[in-house]
């Protein structure tokens, strides 16, 4: 299949004719599947350290989309997969460590709640580097959004309060990544395959987690280590889902509609985290609920802007 590029137009951010019903309806899948991604990195570190869930996360998510990659890799123009392999390194690479190693000590829920920051650094990214215009009523919505964000992470006591950001920094860094590389989708690859260039960015740092996972003890573990197998399922799951066809989707939407809505994703996730933490036996509070309307409230108004 020929991957044809898109003409040298300034992308539009909001059409007129609206969002298309299907953009909606991978919207709410992206956020049940990424929304699942938290608990299941949760039940990965019952047996893998962090750095070795990670490598075992590209790896993986790198295996599932191998085909596609070796089909479409002499059909993209070199630019591109400069643009493509950036934003493989910090928009899959680098997250999948820092949200790993964040989440040692940081409860799945709340990752997956300070997970929507992604929003706010897409709209700053977008304005600084890419010209995105932004209005009156898109920052009230991140604010919004942001808002809801705090309460939910700001309102225990203090010792937990004190732990969440500590781990929490690791997340925001994520965020700013995952801003950054939404961007270049959008602005640098615009016209581009969805599969072709999720399979590329993922075999474009592949090899280096693949490579890291002999510096570690993964393989020994899954050798003799109790547990190691069930574990490895639940990584596997989160590479196929979350990493690999996430990003298929992701980029999709991100092609399909604006920068801001595809990032709204990141505002609906922390709720289907959230459920997924009780469900494990985390503890959720009456603020956790506020948290989650204020968040919808953001959603609403962000995508509703103009």
């Amino acid at each position: 299949m020929l991957i044809k590029t898109a003409p040298q137009t300034q992308p539009v951010e909001n059409p007129a004719s609206g969002t298309p019903a299907v953009a909606w309806f991978i919207l709410i899948l992206l956020s049940l599947i990424w929304g699942t991604s938290f608990i299941l990195i949760k039940k990965g570190l019952e047996v893998f350290t962090a750095d070795e869930l990670g490598a075992l996360r590209i790896t993986l998510a790198c295996l599932f989309l191998l085909p596609f990659a070796l089909k479409n890799l002499t059909k993209i123009k070199q630019r591109y997969l400069i643009w493509i392999a950036f934003s493989g390194f910090i928009g899959n690479l680098i997250p999948a460590f820092l949200f790993a190693y964040a989440e040692t000590e940081l409860a799945s829920g709340l990752a997956g709640v300070l997970n929507s920051l992604t929003a706010l650094f897409t709209l700053i990214i977008g304005a600084i580097f890419f010209q995105q215009r932004i209005t009156g009523l898109r920052i009230a919505g991140i604010i919004i959004g942001i808002v809801g964000t705090a309460v939910l992470i700001f309102s225990g006591g203090s010792q937990e309060t004190s732990s969440n950001a500590l781990y929490g920094i690791l997340v925001v860094i994520a965020t700013v990544m995952y801003g950054g590389s939404l961007n270049i989708i959008k602005h640098k690859l615009a016209g581009l395959n969805a599969l072709a260039m999720a399979s590329l960015a993922l075999f474009s740092v592949g090899p280096l987690a693949f490579g890291y996972l002999f510096t570690t003890e993964a393989f020994t573990k899954l050798a003799h280590t109790p547990g190691s197998w069930e574990a490895l399922g639940y990584i596997a799951l989160l590479a196929a889902a979350s990493t690999a066809i996430g990003l298929v989707l992701y980029n999709k939407l991100i092609h399909m509609t604006t920068t801001l809505f595809a990032s709204s994703s990141t505002y609906l996730m922390p709720i289907v985290a959230l459920l997924w933490g009780v469900l494990d036996g985390e503890v959720i509070h009456l603020y956790h609920y506020v948290g989650m309307v204020i968040i919808l409230i953001g959603v609403f108004i962000v995508n509703r802007a103009k």
